[in-house]
């Protein structure tokens, strides 16, 4: 089933310690991955800022205690680290067991951590697996493991995957209006041809998608890489690996969301857009901290107001549809 745009999503992109709406409290819980530089530095953060307890992941175990000494060196006493490679199984059981130990559960995950070994203007499929691997199986086999450990509570639980527009089946007919918010002419030129295999495109926008299914389109993709067929396919034509990475996630996220619709969980999307990182070597629009603003944001939504199985691109007044 295609996305459509459903409305423009209006909030402020700047949270206050002092909001009215103010729903957590020291106690709060929230996981970041991939955290020890860029969008994810930037959501731990402004988490740390507005008082939760925040827990900063990374693989490279130096550089993410450098990154919490940082800023605990700023007066941000209420930051945790610990070390963690979603690409691992090993790395993830050990953390969840660390996590429930250390808190006994958590109330908020943003699914940050994220590969490409390609520049701008490349698209080489050389390292697809591990790309697939760390976007994809990873945050979902953390989910899955992290899900016993969600609190219940009024104010629901979170999760929010940083995803990317390049992981849409079709954005011709939501992604309409941007507000701060662009990417590059030839970024756009090519993203709205995204899937051309119908037969993938038939499956992914399926309403009652099942995991198994999108485990098979990761599948047939890695089978394609493998036997060098990738490229007359029908695969998304730029940052390929990285792209269906992404379809993998927001595919999955749908998923989740219609398991936990009405319950405990909330689980959403965001693209941050052409963001100034070290994946687009430097390049982009904004900055991680406009990017992460935005995150924590909607991650810290007021429970009246928090949608369920969304996808959220843009800054400002907000476009928002259905993943």
């Amino acid at each position: 089933m295609e996305s459509k745009l459903v409305d423009q999503f209006h909030f402020s992109s700047t949270v206050s310690l002092h909001s009215s709406n103010r729903w957590w409290s020291g106690d709060t819980v929230a996981v970041v991955t991939g955290a020890n530089k860029g969008i994810g530095l930037a959501v731990v953060k402004r988490f740390a800022e507005l008082g939760l307890t925040v827990v900063l992941t990374a693989r490279d175990e130096e550089r993410g205690k450098k990154a919490t000494e940082k800023l605990r060196e700023e007066g941000l006493g209420n930051v945790r680290f610990f070390a963690l490679d979603v690409s691992k199984a090993a790395s993830i059981k050990t953390f969840v067991s660390w996590v429930e130990t250390t808190f006994g559960g958590l109330d908020i995950l943003v699914n940050n951590a994220g590969v490409s070994f390609n520049d701008i203007h490349e698209n080489s499929v050389e390292f697809a697996e591990t790309v697939i691997k760390t976007n994809f199986h990873g945050p979902k086999l953390l989910t899955e493991s992290l899900l016993p450990l969600f609190r219940l509570s009024p104010s629901i639980s979170r999760i929010l995957n940083i995803s990317s527009r390049l992981g849409s089946i079709n954005v011709s007919s939501y992604y309409i209006f941007f507000i701060n918010f662009t990417f590059p002419a030839w970024i756009n030129d090519v993203i709205l041809q995204k899937v051309r295999n119908h037969n993938i495109k038939e499956t992914l926008q399926k309403e009652r998608l099942s995991e198994e299914e999108i485990e098979g389109v990761v599948k047939m993709f890695l089978g394609d890489v493998k036997e060098g067929r990738w490229e007359r396919e029908g695969w998304p034509q730029i940052w390929t690996d990285y792209s269906v990475s992404k379809l993998a996630l927001n595919a999955y996220s749908r998923v989740l969301a219609k398991r936990f619709e009405g319950g405990r969980l909330s689980v959403n999307c965001f693209c941050p857009g052409y963001t100034q990182t070290s994946m687009t070597r430097g390049q982009g629009t904004h900055t991680p901290d406009a990017a992460g603003e935005v995150a924590v944001s909607l991650a810290l939504l007021p429970p009246h107001d928090l949608p369920t199985g969304h996808f959220f691109l843009g800054f400002g007044p907000y476009n928002q549809s259905r993943l």
